[in-house]
């Protein structure tokens, strides 16, 4: 059984970081494609980023792009958020998921397996 654990989260001001980290166990890390979405109070789950199994390719939503970067420490079965330039906007839980395909997928649905998120809060 495949158990992802979220960590890293809380409260910063607008213009922060934050830097969250999900440790991945129970099968062969390397051989998941990994993402980050997140959830805002009333709204749906959307996609944040993703990386390939390798961590040589990332995608990102156009709303975080060139503030967030996704990355992975396959050796430690670790992938990371690194959130510089924190909005408001950016409140939200996130959620980290690991999927068992080649395939880098930006729908939630496309997902096998999930954390159970972590709070990040960006206050004005």
């Amino acid at each position: 059984q495949v158990q992802l654990v979220e960590s890293g989260g809380g409260l910063v001001q607008a213009g922060g970081s934050l830097r969250l980290s999900c440790a991945v166990s129970g099968r062969l890390f390397s051989s998941y494609t990994m993402g980050w979405f997140r959830q805002a109070p009333g709204k749906e789950r959307e996609f944040v980023a993703a990386i390939t199994r390798s961590g040589i390719s990332t995608f990102y939503a156009d709303s975080v792009k060139g503030r967030f970067a996704i990355s992975r420490d396959n050796a430690k079965s670790t992938v990371y958020l690194q959130m510089n330039s924190l909005k408001p906007e950016d409140t939200a839980v996130y959620f980290c998921a690991a999927e068992s395909t080649a395939v880098v997928y930006t729908t939630a649905r496309n997902y096998d397996y999930w954390g159970q998120g972590t709070q990040v809060s960006v206050s004005s």
